[in-house]
């Protein structure tokens, strides 16, 4: 499903749209974006493509077999009908796959990437999970068992995909009829809204039936403003402490219960419950919605356009790569990933404010240089080299520790 060409030629058209909607916020004088929030959205949605890119995980293997082996062949390709029937499949499938991923916390673990942000724009579309490969496929499996063909599942789930790009923003308000069929701006605000009376609610992609039908419709109030972003604030840039929070806290929460039974309940309890004994001894910090306040470091001009700088080559080395696939060799497309990892999470350090990010960008590029001279990047050699002398000349020569305003 996330490996749908669709998606990766929907990219472009997804930044185009961003940049439309900031500009309208800004001549409208209602923008809500903020650069880190929106950086770090876009970057963890780059991110996420190296999943497919790379093959990671299982999926395909299992799909495969499934469709080889327990295949009731029911469907036709070539039949108009299918294509609806699998398009509304698809959205029931994903409806139970998104509500448990809420409702679980070891799904909740790969799905909290998605509801980090505190901002709602269309940047917070693209703030994609790395890791919802681990089990996300196991929902569509009955498209595969009935016997969908797979050119039929990968373009209906990228369709599906791409429609919900557009629901997140808060430039548009209710639609009329269209929010009893369709998910829609207004009723996905509410499934973003860390509000008591908002939680857990409007899980379709497409259509909102599924939530009237099975109980999970929360409608929009006039009266109660969405506040986005999650309980448990995350506080942090970081796209790979973004990944991996829910499952750090789960582990701790797992070792330090006393309760055998609570040590394995920790993993597939409700995303807000823990362990009473960890409770009490190690209380966490969550969101009181009376004093809330984004999670917004200062950080100096300067900063804010080497961030930026930063930024557009992660998005100019994915683009590349994924338009270029079947051009690079493996290993290349592994480095590659891995530089534009390491990348964004030193770039993450300067978003937050951290005294030492200029230390651990300068030792970064002195890494990416080294692997430059055995032969890494052999396809990008030029444009990571300009690129890392850029960056060390602009720390040197632009960028000093007293220039932050926020201490580590």
């Amino acid at each position: 499903m996330d490996s749908s060409i669709i998606l990766t030629y929907a990219i472009p058209f997804f930044l185009l749209l961003i940049l439309i909607e900031f500009s309208y916020g800004v001549i409208k004088g209602k923008n809500n974006y903020r650069l880190n929030d929106a950086l770090t959205s876009l970057s963890l949605g780059l991110i996420s493509r190296f999943v497919p890119l790379l093959g990671l995980g299982f999926q395909y293997v299992v799909y495969k077999y499934v469709a080889e082996y327990y295949n009731l062949k029911l469907l036709n390709l070539e039949d108009v009908w299918v294509w609806i029937f699998a398009f509304i499949l698809y959205d029931i499938c994903y409806y139970w796959m998104h509500r448990i991923h809420h409702e679980v916390k070891v799904f909740w673990a790969t799905h909290v990437v998605h509801h980090h942000g505190e901002d709602f724009n269309l940047a917070t579309a693209l703030r994609q999970t790395s890791s919802g490969f681990l089990w996300k496929w196991v929902f569509f499996l009955p498209m595969f068992i009935i016997g969908v063909p797979p050119e039929v599942y990968v373009s209906v789930a990228g369709v599906n995909l791409v429609y919900q790009f557009w629901v997140h923003t808060e430039h548009v308000g209710r639609l009329g009829f269209l929010e009893y069929i369709l998910i829609t701006p207004s009723n996905h605000r509410v499934h973003h809204a860390q509000n008591d009376d908002y939680l857990d609610a409007n899980y379709g992609g497409v259509f909102i039936l599924w939530d009237r039908i099975f109980g999970t419709f929360i409608d929009e109030r006039k009266d109660l403003k969405p506040v986005y972003g999650t309980v448990k604030p995350l506080k942090s840039f970081n796209p790979f402490w973004a990944n991996i929070e829910v499952f750090y806290q789960m582990f701790l929460d797992s070792y330090r219960t006393k309760n055998l039974n609570d040590k394995f309940y920790v993993w597939f309890s409700p995303p807000g419950w823990r362990p009473e004994d960890v409770k009490v001894k190690y209380p966490l910090r969550k969101n009181d919605l009376n004093s809330f306040e984004k999670y917004d470091p200062q950080i100096s001009n300067r900063q804010k356009i080497f961030g930026f700088f930063q930024f557009a080559m992660i998005n100019a080395l994915t683009v590349i790569m994924l338009f270029n696939m079947n051009k690079f060799a493996y290993t290349e497309m592994l480095s590659v990933a891995a530089l534009v990892i390491t990348l964004a999470i030193s770039n993450s350090f300067m978003l937050d404010g951290k005294t030492y990010a200029s230390k651990v960008e300068v030792l970064r590029l002195i890494g990416v240089l080294a692997f430059l001279y055995f032969g890494f990047f052999t396809s990008f050699t030029y444009l990571i080299l300009a690129h890392s002398i850029i960056a060390l000349a602009v720390i040197i020569f632009l960028l000093k520790p007293d220039n932050y305003e926020l201490a580590s």
